[in-house]
């Protein structure tokens, strides 16, 4: 597998957690549009899946971030 691979892998896997987040923020405020004691959203369940996003895309950024070092690394070695 390239670098470039790695890369894509990456980035989606950062727009994943960023769906992830996205939908657990929108669920959360949904709670807020019910009447009380009406809403099936679970709190604690959406803000363990925040977190889980959350470090989802710090790995998935940490993969890029590497993947771009080592790009910069090859094309150095290249140009010398």
């Amino acid at each position: 597998m390239g670098i470039s691979a790695i890369l894509n892998i990456a980035v989606s896997g950062m727009q994943a957690n960023t769906r992830s987040l996205s939908a657990s923020a929108q669920n959360v405020a949904s709670i807020g549009t019910s009447l009380p004691g009406t809403s099936d959203v679970d709190l604690g369940q959406e803000m363990l899946d925040a977190v889980e996003a959350e470090i989802g895309f710090k790995a998935n950024a940490a993969v890029w971030e590497t993947g771009a070092d080592l790009w910069d690394v090859l094309a150095s070695i290249k140009r010398d």
